[in-house]
């Protein structure tokens, strides 16, 4: 049986528990926000979930936060949480899909497509009562099979050549007053404004605000649309580090638009250094 892009808690609950189901916690919290997501999961988690930490699961020769690892690594980690290459995986993280997204886009990324993120995440599972357990699962390791897609990937040299061309449009997670430089940056070190041309979709906007469930797909388009997305023409998503991009990415993948690639570094990478160029 094959996965839709975002499942409901209800089907969550009819299915867990099935041999071939994976499930995935991938909570994840801005540093300063200063909270302990690990910690958090091992205090309560989905029954039979596993945790994916998108801040150890990366490429750990690079600087950057959470910048994908290589197709091998990536394989190895999965492998060791249980997951082999013929299963289906749940993803589930906080509020507004933050950062279950940015793991549905990483499977993706590496060939795995029957891979789905649970609508509303844990606190709609909580909020419904449903059964949650304590304590770390260690699961049996398998095998995992991972492939590069490069075409769901962008870098610097691809998103600065696109400044000329503009053959993508860029479209920016981040919210309005980061985009405009009128907020801080929430790293240090990072300049103000938005790589030129791109245009700004905070990714908040693609949720009800009763009880962050992902908006229908009509809504959908008319958000998209009212942004400035163009139906038409190719999109690429950024964001702070690469995390609520990929919420942008999984929002178009419901519209009909699956091959929608991450900006991986975003603004950790474009607005730390001084050689890109910047509009405010």
């Amino acid at each position: 049986m094959s996965l839709p892009t975002v499942v409901t808690t209800e089907w969550l609950a009819a299915h867990l528990g099935e041999p071939d189901l994976r499930v995935i916690d991938a909570t994840w919290y801005l540093p300063t926000l200063k909270r302990d997501a690990r910690a958090e999961y091992v205090t309560a988690h989905v029954p039979g979930a596993v945790y994916f930490d998108i801040d150890a699961i990366k490429d750990t020769s690079n600087p950057l936060p959470h910048m994908l690892p290589d197709a091998d690594s990536f394989a190895a980690a999965v492998g060791a949480l249980g997951i082999a290459a013929g299963d289906r995986v749940v993803v589930y993280g906080q509020k507004y899909l933050i950062a279950s997204a940015r793991v549905w886009w990483s499977f993706r990324v590496f060939g795995h497509d029957q891979v789905a993120v649970l609508d509303g995440g844990f606190p709609k599972w909580k909020a419904e009562g449903r059964p949650v357990e304590s304590g770390a699962v260690t699961p049996q390791p398998r095998r995992f099979a991972a492939r590069l897609r490069p075409e769901l990937v962008r870098d610097l040299g691809r998103i600065r050549a696109n400044v000329d061309t503009r053959r993508e449009q860029v479209v920016d997670a981040r919210s309005h007053g980061r985009f405009v430089g009128t907020e801080p940056e929430p790293r240090a070190g990072m300049r103000s404004g938005h790589i030129p041309g791109s245009v700004c979709l905070p990714y908040d906007r693609l949720f009800r605000p009763e009880d962050g469930t992902l908006l229908p797909a009509a809504a959908l388009r008319e958000v998209f649309g009212k942004a400035g997305v163009e139906a038409g023409r190719p999109v690429v998503t950024t964001c702070g580090s690469g995390v609520s991009a990929a919420v942008l990415a999984l929002g178009l993948h419901v519209v009909g638009r699956p091959e929608v690639p991450v900006y991986d570094g975003s603004w950790a990478e474009w607005g730390g250094r001084t050689d890109t160029p910047v509009e405010i």
